[in-house]
């Protein structure tokens, strides 16, 4: 991790801008810094050059404490960021892309989870269990954004996840981590996951599915 946190954001974002995780502008990455406000990607910024006049620093109320621009706006998604801050106080990474795989995924279910296959990559995301039956929060994917955090700060309030990452549906994932590399890793792995379910769909693999 380096000593400014928004470079960790910027090598993230190319990674999963090269993976095709974060195309055009979707997608947004945050870390929280020691005072609690956090770095978060502005609106409508390309993931792949991003640069450290890229980010806006939010506190936990959703107010702006900090941006390179006058005219610079946090993400769309920001509010997201904020229920799962004010949700996990030891958080301090949140990320979310958006991928063909986690959209497919969220079409395997009708229901508000998703079971995830008993696979060893489970172990990533902190599951040691033998045969282990976990699943992932669905939520709703609504035009209002503050709408799906609602949702998600109401569900988390009453029942934690599992797994530290949620989906939703027709949109992409969201991870949270104790720092910006565990949440880089999270990504990957639940990205394997999923294209491990969705190729188990098509050839008709046995277990969740």
């Amino acid at each position: 991790m380096s000593g400014d946190l928004r470079e960790d954001l910027i090598a993230a974002a190319k990674h999963f801008y090269d993976r095709g995780w974060m195309v055009g502008t979707a997608g947004n990455l945050s870390a929280r810094l020691p005072d609690g406000s956090f770095w978060i990607t502005a609106s409508g910024r390309p993931k792949g050059h991003l640069t450290t006049s890229d980010f806006i620093r939010m506190n936990l109320n959703g107010e702006i404490v900090d941006r390179p621009f006058p005219e610079s706006r946090p993400s769309a998604e920001t509010s997201i960021h904020l229920a799962i801050y004010n949700s996990f106080p030891d958080a301090k990474a949140c990320y979310h892309v958006h991928s063909i795989e986690a959209n497919l995924v969220s079409r395997l279910t009708a229901g508000d989870t998703v079971p995830l296959p008993p696979i060893e990559m489970l172990k990533g995301l902190g599951v040691w269990e033998e045969n282990p039956q976990v699943a992932m929060p669905l939520f709703a994917n609504h035009l209002e954004v503050p709408k799906i955090a609602k949702e998600i700060s109401d569900a988390f309030a009453v029942s934690p996840p599992a797994v530290p990452v949620l989906l939703i549906r027709d949109h992409g994932i969201t991870v949270w981590a104790e720092s910006p590399a565990a949440a880089y890793n999270y990504v990957e792995i639940v990205e394997y996951i999923f294209r491990y379910m969705v190729a188990a769909s098509q050839v008709g693999v046995g277990g969740t599915l």
